[in-house]
């Protein structure tokens, strides 16, 4: 398993959490836990499938698995949102919920790579500058 597992799992699920909440927020429907919670199921059960039929943790912070995560985070979780938990789909909804989740999903990914490529470029230049200097 990767380092960045469990920390890849939270921010997946914060970003779920995030987008429903500034949605109940918006509507102005209260901030009750119960109703955040009831709002989010069918999104974080999505979440649980994509991470599992995606092997997640295998590469948590690739951008091209947040891909996949978040094509089936919003495609599944409109479906169980419609038929399970009984709950509306308006199309403006379904796009509101496509651009946040996949800016969310996708973003603190790709956000990773870039820290990732300047860590990597920074610890290359401290080498190669470290490789120049005399011993003394």
């Amino acid at each position: 398993m990767d380092r960045r597992t469990p920390l890849a799992a939270g921010l997946d699920t914060a970003a779920i959490v995030l987008f429903v909440a500034i949605g109940k927020k918006e509507h102005e429907q209260g901030s009750a836990i119960s109703g955040l919670i009831e709002t989010a199921a069918p999104f974080l059960i999505a979440l649980v499938v994509a991470w599992l039929a995606l092997r997640v943790w295998q590469r948590p912070s690739d951008w091209r698995v947040g891909v996949g995560v978040w094509a089936i985070v919003v495609a599944l979780g409109m479906v169980l949102r419609h038929f399970v938990f009984d709950d509306g789909t308006a199309i403006a909804f379904v796009i509101v919920a496509t651009c946040f989740l996949g800016l969310t999903l996708i973003g603190w990914r790709l956000a990773a790579l870039l820290i990732d490529r300047r860590t990597a470029r920074s610890a290359g230049q401290s080498a190669k500058l470290s490789s120049f200097r005399t011993p003394r």
